[in-house]
């Protein structure tokens, strides 16, 4: 029999920080929803509402920090960190799970209008079959799956990057004229996306044990950041017809407030910072200056 505390163990079965906070963090929502429920403003006019998009927007959150698990394991040269990107995977799925049901609560337990909406709504049909993805993944996560699968298995989850997209264009589309967070959330996903590719494709006298040239990292921030003022004007320009240099000028500008893509250089260049750190902190023998 499974010992209870064993999710709080690792794979050599010593009690795990990295496994508790995960554990937490993967419980913050649930502590923030409790909180909003007691607060004077609580879930507005449509709190099942207010719990369906938090539900999703964590959902979301959660699969672009798995998708980041990876980079940040060879960036800043912490390993441990794979042991929680399965958790934080089912995680997303859970959520994601959590944000259908609410949604059928919503109509009233009405399966046909449920089905009916998935289909003739777009933005729902790129979710639900997110969804169907994320189950799939979640299914075959198993010790046994992974034994069972073989080789077929990788090859199986990297479907999890098309699912990522899938699920980033949900959220943007559902957002409609609030689309600062699916904007940065966009921006996340073509860093992630990006440092996959120069990963894969960079000669391989670029790339050290697996680490990536800082210079290379910098530049891709730049890259997610460019691309994310773009996305954000090529929207407000096809949406509504805005002038596309008002968008990008208030990109440089902070009377806006502060915009998507400068959210999204600010993180990616603080990746950036924390893989030259980890350089040149490391061990002499393994330092490899200028590699993150």
């Amino acid at each position: 029999m499974r010992s209870p505390v064993a999710i709080w163990r690792d794979r050599r079965g010593r009690l795990s920080a990295l496994r508790m906070a995960t554990l937490c963090l993967l419980a913050l929502p649930i502590l923030l929803a409790v909180v909003a429920a007691f607060s004077e403003e609580g879930f507005g006019a449509r709190p099942l509402n207010d719990l369906i998009h938090r539900a999703g927007y964590w959902a979301l959150m959660f699969l672009l920090t798995a998708l980041a698990v990876t980079p940040l394991t060879r960036i800043a040269r912490f390993g441990q960190l794979m042991d929680v990107r399965r958790m934080i995977g089912v995680g997303a799925f859970s959520y994601a799970s959590v944000h259908i049901c609410l949604y059928i609560a919503d109509q009233m337990f009405d399966l046909a209008k449920v089905a009916s909406e998935i289909v003739l709504r777009i933005y729902l049909t790129i979710g639900f079959t997110a969804l169907l993805g994320l189950a799939v993944l979640g299914a075959t996560s198993t010790d046994a799956m992974v034994r069972r699968l073989g080789r077929r298995w990788q090859s199986l989850h990297r479907l999890v990057y098309l699912i990522a997209l899938l699920a980033v264009v949900h959220f943007w589309m559902q957002s409609k004229l609030e689309i600062w967070e699916p904007t940065i959330m966009a921006g996340i996903y073509f860093w992630l996306m990006g440092y996959r590719l120069l990963a894969k494709y960079l000669p391989r006298a670029q790339i050290v044990r697996g680490r990536m040239p800082l210079v290379w990292l910098g530049g891709l921030g730049v890259m997610a950041a460019v691309a994310t003022a773009l996305g954000e004007t090529a929207y407000f320009w096809i949406a509504f017809g805005v002038d596309p240099m008002r968008v990008i000028a208030a990109n440089w500008s902070l009377v806006t407030g502060v915009r998507p893509a400068a959210i999204v250089l600010a993180l990616a260049f603080a990746v950036t910072a924390a893989g030259a750190v980890r350089a040149l902190t490391a061990l002499p023998a393994k330092r490899r200056p200028g590699f993150a």
